[in-house]
């Protein structure tokens, strides 16, 4: 009688931000990146959620991760490294743009909350990677608040201080974070090449932060096995023998 064949888990790697973590599966995105290092060992989930900030993150976490076996959500026991990458909504100016808003101080506290929620899953903070906001071009972004008749609703200054924000809060939770606001303005370079509009990236800024993301992301998967045999290691005579042994 033939024995039932073992499902093949593939461990994943889940992108959880805002529109700039739902745009890095474009073309030429950070996320479609890290997907293509990742083929055959990792599958790469986007759950970019655009216009979110951190207090609705939170909120639609356990949604989106679980600690039980599920078909509709993600189960933990495979979940080799998660993204956190919120605050460019956060850093909105309350008075311009107060729906998308949310105070420093909670901002902060939602972010230890994702990860006391991931650790509640079974998610463990060394697995976490934090990513704060990336810096504004704020005459870039007025062009695009004017076309959509409303002010400048955010300040490069203020996304800085959610950047610092990140960084603290990363280092109380023990989890690594990727400061894009400091690396993208450091020894005076010109940012803006890599924003499309002000807020989001250009090619160049998903390029930066596809590149200073595998330096923290290689190392949790670096353990990872190739799925499935190579073809040329495929006995063509027995290629069962090849494809359904445990790996």
């Amino acid at each position: 009688m033939m024995s039932k064949l073992k499902t093949i888990v593939w461990p994943k790697v889940i992108l959880f931000g805002d529109s700039i973590t739902q745009f890095s599966f474009q073309p030429n995105g950070w996320g479609a990146d890290i997907a293509n290092r990742l083929a055959r060992k990792c599958d790469v989930v986007n759950r970019g959620l655009s216009g979110y900030n951190s207090r609705w993150a939170k909120i639609v976490l356990p949604r989106l991760i679980s600690s039980h076996s599920s078909d509709d959500n993600i189960n933990n026991n495979n979940v080799a490294a998660v993204t956190v990458f919120f605050g460019a909504n956060d850093s909105s100016l309350e008075d311009k743009n107060p729906q998308q808003h949310i105070p420093l101080q909670e901002y902060s506290e939602n972010l230890k909350e994702i990860i006391r929620l991931l650790a509640l899953a079974g998610v463990s903070a060394d697995r976490v990677i934090f990513i704060t906001p990336p810096p504004l071009h704020e005459p870039a972004w007025e062009k695009e608040c004017i076309l959509k008749g409303c002010p400048l609703n955010r300040h490069n200054s203020v996304a800085g201080q959610y950047a610092q924000a990140c960084v603290q809060a990363a280092g109380q939770c023990g989890t690594d974070v990727l400061d894009l606001w400091t690396l993208m303005q450091k020894d005076g370079q010109d940012f803006t090449v890599y924003l499309s509009d002000g807020l989001h990236l250009s090619e160049k800024g998903n390029q930066f932060v596809a590149q200073h993301l595998w330096g923290l992301l290689e190392s949790r998967v670096a353990h990872l096995p190739f799925i499935l045999p190579y073809w040329g290691d495929v006995d063509a005579k027995s290629p069962d023998s090849s494809l359904l042994c445990d790996q």
